[in-house]
């Protein structure tokens, strides 16, 4: 296999997966129970059930949609099926996914006549859309095909020194090359704004930098939290991080060293290539969810004293740069770079992780995967009404 591409399907509107899942998107909370009982009775299917999507109201019910509508609308997803209580609710979704091109149906659990009508006619449309899926084969496509997002969590000493270095190598390469990358978790740019305000195209993206790290802070002053007394969190001071600053420099490297092209809000995909910057939270589960609505096909994830969550959408490849982790934790470890510790170069940790992560991208499963550590947590910023 080459270095500089990977096997992966193409879709109608261009973009390329790197898996072929038919997905059961629950709209709301209360069909989940239809969505994973469609998903246990028809193999080659994905269930997506959410926690909400009833009670909100404005921009939280605009980033909620917006991040349903864009995780069904990832690459990997060859085809969606959409289940909603109510026909208005199944029908909006449902349009919103077609707009990117891929293949939707819907069912609406009030109109059809309850659960097991529900289950019977999801049947039926599931069986030609995975018999569809499971006929298509995947070509050969460059590496500017990939759009990748870089998450960290568990971070410790080794994060900052090994893996995030190699993280940021392998990102280097896939900007280098055409693709896209995504570096999330904004306070974890708290500390460091301003070395990533310098590496900006333009003043506008520089100021949005800055703009986001202050609404971070801002938003924790209003509710009386001191959010940089409040990070680096304790498994992070018990791994030796002794700052924020600390922390945000061995952070942003995961990125790394390309030009920043912009600042996305949360779940929303890139209009262009290059590294970009997406403002979300930094717990992995609502990061990595808005980095898959965002059109990321694969998320590279350094842990020093590891956490096990991946995404349920786009694959998710462990690395850690601690020894003790790389043998304690052995079956939650994809590509292990703690030889960096005792003087491996980064160029030969970093070409070991790209190898890794194209044979990922050509179906390699991740550890996450295997073991079923997979899900998705979309951020809401208002109570439920």
């Amino acid at each position: 296999m080459s270095e500089h591409g990977f096997w992966g399907y193409r879709r109608a509107n261009g973009t390329v997966g790197i898996r072929n899942q038919v997905a059961i998107l629950a709209v709301m909370d209360n069909v989940n129970g239809v969505v994973k009982n469609l998903a246990s009775l028809v193999r080659g299917t994905l269930p997506i059930p959410v926690w909400y999507g009833r009670g909100q109201f404005g921009a939280d019910d605009v980033l909620f949609r917006r991040t349903q509508v864009g995780l069904a609308a990832n690459p990997n997803i060859a085809s969606v099926l959409v289940i909603s209580l109510e026909k208005v609710s199944a029908q909006k979704v449902a349009a919103a996914i077609a707009e990117s091109g891929k293949p939707v149906e819907w069912i609406s659990v009030q109109d059809i006549g309850g659960t097991v009508e529900a289950l019977a006619a999801g049947i039926r449309k599931l069986l030609p859309m995975v018999s569809a899926a499971s006929a298509e084969r995947p070509e050969f496509v460059p590496l500017s095909s990939l759009v990748l997002g870089v998450e960290c969590g568990g971070t410790d000493t080794t994060s900052g020194i090994a893996a995030n270095p190699a993280l940021g190598y392998v990102a280097d390469r896939v900007v280098e090359s055409g693709g896209t990358v995504y570096l999330s978790e904004t306070s974890e740019w708290m500390g460091a704004e301003q070395v990533l305000a310098k590496r900006a195209r333009s003043e506008a993206i520089s100021a949005d930098i800055w703009a986001a790290v202050r609404r971070i802070e801002d938003s924790a002053v209003a509710r009386g939290v001191d959010i940089r007394g409040a990070n680096p969190v304790p498994d992070n001071i018990r791994g030796g991080i002794t700052t924020i600053e600390e922390k945000s420099l061995g952070a942003i490297i995961k990125g790394g060293t390309t030009e920043i092209q912009g600042v996305l809000d949360y779940a929303v995909p890139a209009k262009g290539n290059g590294l970009y910057l997406m403002d979300t939270a930094a717990p992995a589960a609502e990061s990595m969810t808005g980095l898959a609505a965002g059109g990321a096909q694969l998320i590279l994830f350094s842990t020093g004293q590891m956490n096990i969550m991946g995404n349920l959408i786009a694959p998710t490849v462990k690395v850690t740069g601690n020894p003790r982790t790389a043998e304690r934790l052995r079956d939650n470890v994809d590509v292990d770079v703690s030889a960096m510790l005792q003087g491996e170069s980064l160029e030969a940790a970093g070409s070991r992780l790209l190898d890794f992560t194209l044979g990922v991208a050509s179906g390699r499963l991740t550890k996450a995967e295997i073991l079923g550590d997979e899900d998705i947590a979309i951020s809401r910023i208002e109570p439920t009404v």
